[in-house]
C-alpha cells in the first residue's frame, strides 16, 4: 500500500474508530488473488469485544462505500485486534500490557522476557522471572533501552489472586471462613 493510500485511509477511518471509543492500531491492504483486502487493527484500554468490533466495522463499511478511498476494484474490509501475541510500538501499548510477560530486545542486542509491573514516562518497572527455584528480581527498563517487545502467550498465567497471595504471603481473598475467637 502506497503511504499516500495508507495516509489518505487513516484520515478518513481513525476519526470513525474514535468516535466508537477505539484507537486505530494498524490500516494494510493486501492483494489476495484478484481481490485487495483491507485489513484494519483496533483497540482500547479495555479491549474490544465482538460487538464493539461488529459496530465499527459497519461504520466503517458504510464510510469506504460513500468514498473512493479503495478505488473502484472489489476489496474486502476485515476489521480484528492486535491478538494476543502483539508488538509493543507505542507508550498506550506498554499502559495496556500491565500485568503481562512480554519478551524484549534491548538495544544492547540482549533479550529479556519479564512481566510488565508498572509503566511510566520514562519507562517500565518489570518482574523478572527467577529461574530454577529462585524468587523473581525487580528490574527498572527504559524506553530508550527497548529495540523490540513483543507480549508473551501465557498458558499457566498466575490469576490476581495467586498474585495477591505471593506478595503478602498469605491469603487475603477469600476471609469470609475466619472467625474471631468470640464467634467460635
Amino acid at each position: 500500500m502506497s503511504s499516500t493510500q495508507s495516509e489518505r485511509l487513516r484520515e478518513l477511518l481513525e476519526p470513525l474508530v474514535s468516535s466508537q471509543g477505539l484507537d486505530l492500531e494498524e490500516i494494510a491492504v493486501d492483494a489476495v488473488g484478484r481481490k485487495r483486502v483491507l485489513r484494519v487493527v483496533v483497540d482500547s484500554d479495555t479491549g474490544a469485544d465482538l460487538d464493539r468490533i461488529a459496530d465499527v466495522s459497519r461504520v466503517l463499511s458504510a464510510k469506504l462505500d460513500e468514498t473512493d478511498a479503495m478505488g473502484s476494484g472489489e476489496y474486502t474490509l476485515e476489521v480484528g485486534t492486535p491478538g494476543a501475541e502483539r508488538p509493543l510500538t507505542e507508550y498506550r501499548h506498554y499502559v495496556r500490557a500491565t500485568g503481562r510477560l512480554v519478551g524484549f530486545r534491548l538495544t544492547a542486542g540482549d533479550e529479556l522476557v519479564a512481566r510488565i509491573l508498572r509503566t511510566d514516562d520514562d519507562g517500565l518497572d518489570l518482574e523478572v522471572p527467577g529461574v530454577k527455584g529462585r524468587k523473581p528480581t525487580a528490574r527498572r527498563l527504559a524506553f530508550d533501552e527497548i529495540d523490540r517487545a513483543r507480549v508473551q502467550v501465557e498458558f499457566n498465567r498466575r490469576d490476581d489472586r495467586s498474585a495477591a497471595q505471593d506478595a503478602t504471603g498469605t491469603d487475603d481473598t477469600n476471609d469470609t471462613n475466619d472467625k474471631t475467637e468470640e464467634e467460635a
